[in-house]
């Protein structure tokens, strides 16, 4: 696989990746790993939790924002026929309907489980919206940031939430994993699935619908009492800033 130097890695790092011969992609690895280190730094951090994360909710919220204005949109709308309007009016409905279930963790609610179970709803709709927005990072190196930056809250949200359980560790651990692996397998299937490039400007305009719903709800629920945060709006453009630069 070649590494591209909009993939905003140093010149020298992105030399010696170029040189390496790596048998599993790099972009699968890379946003495993953010979803991981995310319940990493939950379990560090964890009562100081959420004196962090709302910065960190506002910078990927506008990252993904500039992925989808700076990046998505220009390549979805390449092909008209493909009638990417639609898809993305479809995608935003498909996130509304899935956060009926998710209770908006994904973008920042956290969930207190009353009978002290990992809650299967909001689980199964954290994995599926995680899915299905990985299926087409493969042909997309700014959705790969996007995600990686994305993951990193949810997991820190989502290991709080699954820590509070009764459940033993070993199930914790297991549902933590879980979760880490939905965006991979979803581009892996992509990959492993040739009819499904027939579907790409569809499946990609699909996602993007999904990540405007999330980034601008991450944003406008960041400052709902719409008081003047000079930290909040210089994370904001930075977070643009970043995403137009890549």
């Amino acid at each position: 696989m070649e590494f591209k130097n909009n993939l905003f890695l140093p010149t020298y790092i992105t030399k010696v990746v170029k040189h390496m011969h790596i048998s599993f992609p790099f972009y699968l690895i890379l946003t495993f790993l953010s979803a991981l280190s995310g319940m990493t730094i939950a379990y560090f951090v964890k009562s100081k939790i959420h004196k962090g994360l709302k910065m960190i909710l506002s910078f990927s919220g506008s990252f993904l924002l500039g992925v989808c204005i700076f990046h998505l949109l220009p390549e979805v709308f390449k092909n008209p026929k493909s009638e990417p309007g639609l898809w993305i009016v479809c995608g935003l409905i498909f996130q509304i309907l899935l956060e009926f279930l998710s209770q908006g963790v994904e973008h920042g609610h956290s969930y207190n489980s009353k009978n002290h179970k990992i809650p299967g709803l909001v689980f199964f709709s954290l994995c599926i919206h995680s899915f299905v927005e990985g299926i087409p990072m493969e042909e997309n190196n700014p959705l790969i940031w996007g995600i990686f930056l994305h993951k990193i809250p949810i997991g820190m949200i989502l290991f709080v939430m699954i820590n509070k359980t009764h459940e033993s560790n070993i199930i914790k651990v297991f549902f933590l994993l879980i979760f880490a692996i939905m965006s991979p397998l979803g581009s892996f299937l992509n990959s492993y699935f040739a009819f499904l490039s027939e579907w790409q400007g569809a499946i990609t305009a699909f996602v993007v619908g999904i990540l405007f719903h999330i980034s601008t709800t991450i944003l406008y629920e960041n400052n709902q009492d719409h008081s003047f945060n000079f930290t909040k709006i210089v994370i904001t453009f930075f977070g643009l800033g970043c995403a137009y630069l890549i």
